[in-house]
């Protein structure tokens, strides 16, 4: 059976950008946030994620931070950057867990910190601003 949280069309409205340079992590969570009714593109590297950001103007961002060339920090400063005052949610998702990494990901403005994996319960509770933000606006 399925649960509230993670019933079909749970997402519906939230524009999400997932990146990660593992293809088939991202591909997976891509589809999974599809089939939970969200709109997403997913990019596998920072340069692509900026190009992706551009054309999706999304509401959150699920990126990676260990990424190679670009990493997350990076990726999500020049987002910010080309936004303006656009508001975007940027979650890190990532394989890096400890105190350190988390409060590095805040002091880089990231608004909340994933470990991999994260279940599917604690990423759409994650993403329920996405949708109380979509449901409000006119």
């Amino acid at each position: 059976m399925t649960s509230a949280r993670i019933a079909p069309g749970r997402l519906t409205g939230c524009r999400v950008l997932v990146v990660d340079d593992h293809v088939d992590a991202a591909d997976s969570l891509g589809l999974m946030l599809e089939l939970l009714g969200a709109e997403v593109s997913v990019a596998y590297d920072g340069r692509s994620a900026v190009e992706a950001a551009r054309t999706l103007s999304p509401r959150v961002v699920l990126l990676d931070i260990g990424m190679p060339g670009m990493d997350g920090y990076e990726t999500a400063r020049l987002i910010r950057e080309q936004a303006g005052d656009q508001p975007i949610q940027f979650m890190a998702l990532t394989g890096w867990g400890q105190q350190e990494d988390i409060d590095r990901s805040v002091a880089a403005g990231f608004d909340m910190h994933l470990v991999k994996p994260v279940s599917l319960d604690a990423l759409t509770a994650a993403l329920d601003r996405c949708t109380n933000d979509a449901t409000s606006v006119t």
